[in-house]
C-alpha cells in the first residue's frame, strides 16, 4: 500500500505515514453505494460495482479493530426535484423502498453498520451526506475526526459529502480505488479529485 500526501488534511492530522492506519477516531464513510448507481441500475456508475472488492477489505479492516461504520444512501421520493419527469437532470433512481434504492447484498456491510438516508424532501437536492442528516451529529458523539471515505460518485456525491465533512472540520482520506465517477462531462471525476485535494482531503492508493 502506497500513500499520496498530496496536502495536510487539518491541523489535527500530521499526515506521516504511521498514522495511516485506522484508529480511535476513525470511521469508514461509505457513499451512495446502490443497486441504481451499480451496473444493470438505472443510473449506473461506469465501473460502480469494481469498488465492491476493495471496499470490502476495508469494511473487514475497520470491523476488526471495531471502529464505526457509516453508509449513506439517496433515498428519493418518486416525484423528486432530481428526476427527469421534474425538470431535473437525472432519471428517476434510488427511490425510497425499492430495490434500486438498496445497498447491494454483495458489499458485506456488518449489522453493527449504521446506514443515513438522505432527506427525502421533494424540493431539496441532496448531494452531500451532511445536508439534513444527523450524519455530524453522529459522528461528532462517537468522537470521528478522520474520514476514510469511499463510494459512488466520485464527481457528485462524494464530492459534496467531502467538501461538507472538511468545512466541519474532519479530516479526510479518500480511498482512491473504491471510488468511481459518472463523468458526464470527461474528466469530471479527474476535476472532484483535484478539488478535493485542494480543501485538504488525502488520497490513499491501494
Amino acid at each position: 500500500m502506497t500513500l499520496q500526501k498530496v496536502e495536510q488534511a487539518s491541523p489535527r492530522f500530521q499526515g506521516g505515514s504511521a498514522s495511516l492506519a485506522p484508529q480511535a477516531g476513525d470511521a469508514l464513510l461509505i457513499i451512495d453505494l446502490q443497486n441504481d448507481f451499480l451496473p444493470g441500475g438505472v443510473l449506473a456508475v461506469p465501473g460502480g460495482d469494481a469498488v465492491i472488492a476493495p471496499l470490502n477489505a476495508w469494511i473487514a479492516r475497520f470491523s476488526s479493530v471495531g471502529l464505526p461504520i457509516l453508509a449513506t444512501r439517496d433515498w428519493h421520493p418518486s416525484h423528486h426535484c432530481s428526476f427527469h419527469e421534474q425538470g431535473g437532470p437525472w432519471p428517476a433512481h434510488c427511490v425510497a423502498g425499492t430495490s434500486g434504492a438498496m445497498i447491494p447484498a454483495a458489499l458485506e456491510l456488518p449489522p453493527e453498520a449504521r446506514i443515513v438516508d438522505k432527506p427525502s424532501l421533494p424540493r431539496v437536492e441532496t448531494y452531500s451526506g451532511f445536508t439534513g442528516t444527523t450524519l455530524d451529529a453522529e459522528l461528532r458523539q462517537a468522537g470521528i475526526q478522520r474520514l476514510w471515505v469511499a463510494g459512488l460518485a466520485t464527481d457528485y456525491c462524494v464530492l459534496n459529502t467531502v467538501l461538507a465533512a472538511r468545512e466541519r472540520g474532519y479530516a479526510v482520506v479518500l480511498l482512491a480505488r473504491a471510488m468511481r465517477a459518472v463523468d458526464v462531462e470527461p474528466g469530471d471525476g479527474r476535476r472532484a479529485l483535484r478539488t478535493m485535494i485542494e480543501h485538504g482531503a488525502l488520497v490513499f492508493e491501494d
